[in-house]
C-alpha cells in the first residue's frame, strides 16, 4: 500500500445537521459518545493498511483540526513515510472555495503530486461504516481499471439521493445517473438500485488528466458524480466494487447521518441489546482521541433515599461522567457529563460537558457540548414551548439544543412572569419560587 494515497474530503458544511454544525464541520460532529464522525473513515484507512492520508478541510475546521492533531498523529511515523496531514484550502489555482468534490481534489494536485502515488483513494469523511479498502484496491488492480467505485444496494426511494449505477456481468459500469428522480433498478430486483458510496479508487495519472479537462469546462459543476464519472464510463474502464462490510452483521451497515433524525436514530441504535453497528469488535477497532479522564461514577444508590439513585439503564456512559442521584434511560452520555439528583434523562444524546440540573427532565433530545440545564428545566415534553425557546425541532420531534446555549435566560423569564402573578405554584409568590430553585442548586453543589 506504499504506492497508494488516501484523500479524505472533510470540508462539508452539513447544513441539514444544524445546529450541531453551527460551530464545526460535519465530520467533526460527535457520534456514539466517544467518537467523531470522521473517526470511522480514518479507522478504516488505518485498519486497511493505508498510512498516507490527506484530509481536505474547508468550513469551520478548527474543531476537526484539533481532534486529528490530538487523537491521530501518534498512529503514524513520518520516518517510515506514514502521515496524516490536514490540508486547508490554499487557493494555489484560483481564489475560489472548492466548487465540488472533483474541484477539491483538483485544487490540491500539487500536494498529491508531491507524494507520487500510483493509486489514489478518494473518500468522504462524513459517513459511518466499516470497510477494508485494501480489498477494493486489489480488485481495482486485478481488473486493470481506470476507476473503481464502491457500490451499495439500496431501496429505490433512498437511491434518489445517490449516484445510481448500471453494470454488466463483469461489474463494469455502463450507466450512471446522479440523484435521479426515477432510479434504474437492479435486474431481477425491482425494489433496489445500485448506489455509489462516494468511495473511489483512481489511477492517479488518469485522474489528473480528467481533473484538468474538467477544470477547463465552464459548464461543469466540477463534481465526481455529476461530471467526471458520466464523462468517462463510455471510453474508459470503470468498475463497481460491491460493498464488503467489516461490521460482521447479517445486513451491511452504511449510514449517511446527514439529518438530525438520521443522526439521532444511528446513535440510538447503539444502546440496543444487539445494535446494527458493532463498536466492540476488537478485530476492526474504531479509534479516536482518548483523553485522560476518570471512569464514570454513579452515586446515591445505597443511601435509601427513594428516587435519589444514580442509575443508567440501556445506555452508553463515557469516561468522566457522574450520574449523581439522577436516572438515565436509553441515552448516550458523552465525556464529563453530570446528571444531578432526581433529574431524568431518557432517549437522548448528551455531548461532552453537559450538566443536567436537579429535577430537570430531558427526553427525545440532542444536547450539544457545554450546555447547562437549569434545575427543574424540561426539554422534549412541550414541543411548542421548545420551539418558542429557539430550539431546533426535527421532523420526527427530536429537540436539539445548540452548543453553549444559555438556558438560564428562560428560567429568569419564567420567574419574572411568576413574580407579577398574584400567587405562584402551591401558593408561593414568584420570589419564593426562585428562592426554592436557587436553594436546590446550592444544595446540589454540596454533593
Amino acid at each position: 500500500m506504499k504506492d497508494t494515497l488516501a484523500v479524505i474530503l472533510a470540508g462539508g458544511k452539513g447544513t441539514r445537521l444544524e445546529p450541531l454544525t453551527r460551530d464545526r464541520a460535519k465530520p467533526a460532529v460527535p457520534f456514539g459518545g466517544n467518537y467523531r464522525i470522521i473517526d470511522f473513515v480514518l479507522s478504516n484507512c488505518l485498519n486497511s493498511g493505508l498510512r498516507k492520508m490527506l484530509v481536505l478541510t474547508q468550513y469551520k475546521a478548527m474543531s476537526l483540526d484539533r481532534h486529528i492533531n490530538l487523537g491521530w498523529r501518534d498512529f503514524f511515523c513520518r520516518e517510515l513515510d506514514e502521515f496524516i496531514e490536514i490540508v486547508p484550502p490554499q487557493q494555489r489555482i484560483d481564489e475560489n472555495w472548492y466548487q465540488g468534490t472533483a474541484d477539491a481534489v483538483y485544487q490540491n494536485i500539487y500536494a498529491i503530486e508531491k507524494e507520487r502515488p500510483k493509486y489514489l483513494v478518494v473518500l468522504a469523511g462524513d459517513h459511518i461504516y466499516k470497510m477494508n479498502y485494501h480489498s477494493m484496491i486489489q480488485h481495482h488492480k486485478d481488473m486493470q481499471a481506470d476507476l473503481t467505485i464502491g457500490a451499495l444496494r439500496v431501496n429505490c426511494e433512498d437511491a434518489k439521493e445517490f449516484g445510481v449505477m448500471q453494470v454488466d456481468s463483469d461489474q463494469r459500469i455502463v450507466g450512471f445517473q446522479e440523484k435521479p428522480a426515477h432510479p434504474r433498478t437492479i435486474p431481477n430486483d425491482p425494489g433496489h438500485a445500485l448506489a455509489s458510496m462516494g468511495i473511489y479508487v483512481f489511477n492517479t495519472r488518469f485522474l489528473f488528466e480528467q481533473l484538468c479537462h474538467d477544470a477547463n469546462d465552464p459548464k461543469s459543476h466540477h463534481d465526481f458524480g455529476k461530471n467526471i464519472i458520466p464523462s468517462i464510463i463510455d471510453r474508459h474502464r470503470v468498475f463497481a466494487f460491491p460493498f464488503k462490510d467489516e461490521n460482521r452483521k447479517r445486513d451491511a451497515y452504511w449510514r449517511d447521518v446527514g439529518t438530525l433524525d438520521a443522526f439521532y436514530e444511528a446513535n440510538m441504535d447503539l444502546v440496543g441489546i444487539d445494535p446494527l453497528l458493532n463498536l466492540y469488535d476488537e478485530s476492526w477497532p474504531i479509534r479516536t482521541q482518548q483523553k485522560n479522564l476518570p471512569p464514570p461514577k454513579f452515586v446515591f444508590g445505597s443511601r435509601g433515599d427513594g428516587d435519589r439513585c444514580g442509575l443508567a439503564l440501556d445506555s452508553i456512559v463515557c469516561a468522566g461522567t457522574i450520574v449523581s442521584g439522577g436516572r438515565v434511560e436509553r441515552s448516550i452520555l458523552g465525556p464529563c457529563v453530570r446528571v444531578n439528583s432526581f433529574a431524568q434523562v431518557s432517549d437522548s444524546i448528551l455531548f461532552e460537558g453537559v450538566e443536567v440540573g436537579r429535577r430537570a427532565k430531558i427526553r427525545n433530545a440532542i444536547i450539544d457540548k457545554g450546555v447547562c440545564i437549569p434545575a427543574g428545566f424540561e426539554i422534549g415534553f412541550d414541543l411548542e414551548l421548545d420551539r418558542k425557546r429557539g430550539f431546533t425541532i426535527s421532523q420526527n420531534g427530536i429537540v436539539t439544543v445548540a452548543k453553549t446555549e444559555d438556558l438560564s435566560t428562560f428560567l429568569k423569564q419564567s420567574n419574572s412572569s411568576a413574580y407579577h402573578a398574584d400567587k405562584g405554584m402551591n401558593g408561593l409568590t414568584g420570589n419564593h419560587q426562585f428562592s426554592r430553585v436557587s436553594e436546590s442548586v446550592r444544595e446540589e453543589t454540596k454533593e
